[in-house]
């Protein structure tokens, strides 16, 4: 008999718990969720009031028979899987397959891993809270019945296999009204005048900047011609203290997004590595909108501070959640244990874990006290004057801890400590600076300002920000990538000694890194439910629904009611939409065929997108042409020009031993084949439409030679058996597998035997782990 059975959602979190309990507790885990929707019908009965059909699913079914058994064997039940409203759902599952008893069964909650916080949580236990349970339901059946309903719209008006969400069809909406917006982006340029000044007696350069920028080049040219003839003094000298406050503690988003900007960790990976850390222990609940810190966890802070910083480190603070309809009274993420500067664990685990301790200390610590320096240099033979600026850092405060980081890529840099000057004092010029500088188009999204964006919105809480962006990148509809940028001509005036200088200089722009692009597919998907249904893609609808998931948690709202309001209209719009609208195809005019005269199209074809030249002539018999777009091209953006350049490939650039060389493109990009081989065209080099004879042969002896330089050594008796040079060193490849060569071996000597050896060993230690 089991006195007490522990049922958690994963085995990490058992084992961590079972630390806490003494030998009449047994912990075991659920595996996450035991029940989901049925595939069949939507799993939702719509002619019985939205009753969702749950079953049990195949790699389930042998868990939930060994937890019945567990439970029959059981006096008492604790349901301990996570304090959010998945985390109810999850025990109210639980409570629901496995029949238990309300009598024998207790739910406890916690929102850190520590031996005071679960036996605490035993003393505190209470019922399952039906109203979080039908929040979470209410969210899961609206869900399951948006993406039924217009995923099939979406095969037959656009493309098979297309797939459409609630949030995730808002998340794609900003990424491509974001590209828009950067389309049509007209970048404007101006001079921006900076001048560098000696002062008497100091060490070193007073920089400042003109108070006026000047549109054209003549302008600024006509500013320095002044300037050779000027006499430049100190005009005013303003000193001003301020202050730097610090952050709040760590909520889901803004976790997700100092992770991305300071150790360059993708949404998801974040919350993959804040699980591991909840469940080791190591930190609080990491689904949270909450900026809250109990008064336990602000002494342990301050102690801490107090006693590695002093006193005068210390402040205590309380937040405010700002953000749209924060839910649940949770704490901020925070260390468990604030003696624990380190953890032990992966690389990126003790990162975060870092990262998260140092935001917490931070936000129970002092202003950082600062002192702000404005010197204004006159010119004295026009009105405009210099502005210099610095600052001084009197007293560290929070940050000897910790700076938070910003999105701002159009941050200036940081003003430093400026020469000690008075007012009237004369200064020598030494250069003087005119530089065209261009305005930037607003910021693609990354991950982390997307989460940021979405939130604003009210769009999403905690436990759906990164699934939603997970998805939107794997269902194909948006790219995560880096783009090179482009090179881009500036003009620099400067003027030294009473010469002044011109030159024109190149700078590269428009560099991307880990940014959000919309596909094409992405496009034409969002453009169709916009037409169509326009209130589902409404940034205000979308944040109206996840306050009525809000009013159902707090049990102001029945469930039921609201998908009802909700589906009636929305299926009426749906069986309206498959009747009237068209097939959309994204199809975008782009001109005339300079040669036959025939219309030119971009558009989405069955395989991706296409250039096709032409239509379907009845009387002729006469076919388009189509050419496939490369990677990078946009059904919205591309030229005619550049379409077509398409159908120049494939392109025959002469022989090479007989042979014919063709050069095109393809899934991975341009290519050249020659004898039936294959050879990649070099990134950002070579172009398939301009590369010469001469460079194909060039590539296509490199590539020979490097193969050649693959195999060190080949069995003519077992052709599948062959020693290779890989990315990593040696190896042995053998029936389309590959086998580690250890160090100490030289891989020409060994024999067919010898390299037989060594794959029966490796096979042997691949047996061992799959048992362990």
């Amino acid at each position: 008999m089991i006195e007490n059975l522990v049922i958690v959602e994963s085995p990490a979190k058992a084992k961590t718990i079972e630390k806490f309990l003494g030998k009449d507790f047994q912990v075991t885990s659920s595996m996450g969720h035991i029940r989901d929707l049925s595939k069949k019908e939507y799993g939702v009965d719509l002619k019985n009031n939205y009753d969702p059909q749950y079953i049990v699913p195949e790699d389930k079914k042998k868990l939930v028979a060994e937890l019945k058994k567990l439970v029959k064997t059981a006096k008492t039940i604790w349901l301990a899987s996570d304090e959010d409203r998945e985390g109810e759902a999850i025990a109210w599952h639980l409570s629901e397959e496995l029949k238990l008893s309300k009598d024998k069964t207790r739910r406890i909650v916690f929102h850190e891993i520590t031996e005071k916080a679960i036996k605490d949580s035993i003393k505190q236990f209470r019922a399952i809270d039906q109203n979080l349970v039908n929040a979470q339901q209410a969210r899961r059946v609206l869900d399951r019945l948006v993406g039924f309903e217009l995923s099939p719209v979406l095969w037959k008006k656009v493309k098979p296999s297309l797939s459409a969400g609630r949030v995730q069809s808002v998340a794609v909406r900003l990424i491509v009204d974001r590209e828009r917006e950067i389309n049509s982006f007209q970048s404007t340029s101006a001079f921006r005048v900076q001048g560098d000044f000696n002062v008497e007696g100091a060490k070193g350069l007073l920089k400042g900047e003109l108070n006026k920028r000047f549109i054209k080049e003549a302008e600024a040219k006509a500013f320095l011609e002044k300037c050779k003839t000027a006499a430049f003094s100190v005009k005013n000298v303003t000193t001003k203290p301020s202050k730097k406050s610090p952050a709040a503690p760590f909520t889901t988003s803004t976790l997700q997004q100092e992770a991305s900007r300071k150790l360059g960790f993708s949404v998801s990976q974040t919350m993959t590595l804040a699980q591991r850390l909840y469940e080791s222990g190591f930190i609080t609940y990491m689904r949270t909108d909450s900026v809250n810190l109990s008064d336990l966890a602000i002494n342990a802070a301050k102690a801490i501070i107090e006693k590695e910083f002093g006193k005068e480190f210390s402040e205590v603070r309380q937040f405010k959640t700002k953000s749209k309809g924060a839910q649940e009274a949770h704490e901020a993420i925070r260390p468990a244990y604030f003696e624990k500067s380190s953890i032990s664990g992966s690389n990126n685990e003790k990162r975060l874990y870092e990262l998260i301790w140092k935001r917490t200390i931070a936000s129970q610590m002092s202003d950082a006290k600062l002192e702000r320096t404005t010197i204004d240099i006159n010119v004295s033979n026009t009105s405009e004057i210099f502005v210099a600026q610095g600052e001084v850092l009197k007293f560290e405060g929070f940050l000897k801890v910790y700076i938070e980081s910003t999105d701002d890529e159009n941050e200036e840099e940081e003003t430093g400590l400026l020469p000690a000057v008075k007012i009237g004092q004369s200064l020598l010029r030494k250069s003087i600076t005119a530089v065209q500088k261009f305005t930037l188009h607003p910021p693609r999204y990354t991950e982390a300002s997307l989460v940021r964006k979405l939130e604003e919105l009210g769009i999403g809480r905690p436990s759906t920000y990164a699934p939603t962006i997970s998805t939107i990148q794997n269902r194909g509809y948006v790219l995560k990538e880096d783009r090179e940028g482009l090179e881009r001509k500036y003009q620099l005036l400067t003027l030294v000694s009473n010469e002044i200088k011109s030159e024109v200089r190149t700078e590269i722009t428009g560099t991307e890194k880990s940014k959000l692009f919309p596909d094409n597919i992405g496009v034409i998907v969002n453009d169709f439910l916009i037409e169509h249904f326009k209130e589902i893609l409404d940034f205000s609808f979308t944040a109206t629904v996840e306050k009525e998931f809000d009013d159902i948690a707090a049990g102001k709202m029945e469930w039921k009611k609201m998908i009802d309001v909700f589906y009636k209209p929305f299926h009426k719009q749906v069986e309206e939409t498959l009747k009237v609208s068209e097939y959309s195809k994204g199809e975008r005019l782009l001109g005339n065929d300079p040669a036959t005269g025939k219309p030119v199209f971009a558009r989405m074809g069955r395989y991706g997108p296409v250039i096709q030249i032409g239509e379907k002539e009845e009387t002729s018999g006469e076919k388009p042409r189509f050419a496939s777009m490369i990677k990078g091209q946009q059904l919205e953006t591309i030229t005619l020009e550049q379409a077509m350049n398409l159908f120049q490939l494939p392109r025959n650039v002469g022989t090479y031993e007989d042979k014919e060389i063709i050069v095109s493109v393809g899934k991975f990009g341009p290519y050249i084949r020659h004898d039936n081989k294959f050879v990649s065209l070099k990134k950002n080099i070579d172009d398939p439409y301009t590369i010469t004879h001469e460079r194909a042969i060039e590539l296509i002896e490199e590539k020979r030679e490097k193969d050649k330089n693959k195999y060190i050594k080949v069995f003519e008796d077992e052709p599948e058996l062959q020693i290779l040079n890989g990315r990593w060193g040696p190896y042995i490849s053998y029936k389309k597998n590959n086998f580690k060569i250890p160090k100490e071996i030289e891989p020409k000597d060994l024999s067919k035997e010898d390299c037989l050896k060594i794959i029966q060993g490796s096979d042997k230690k691949k047996t061992k782990t799959k048992k362990k």
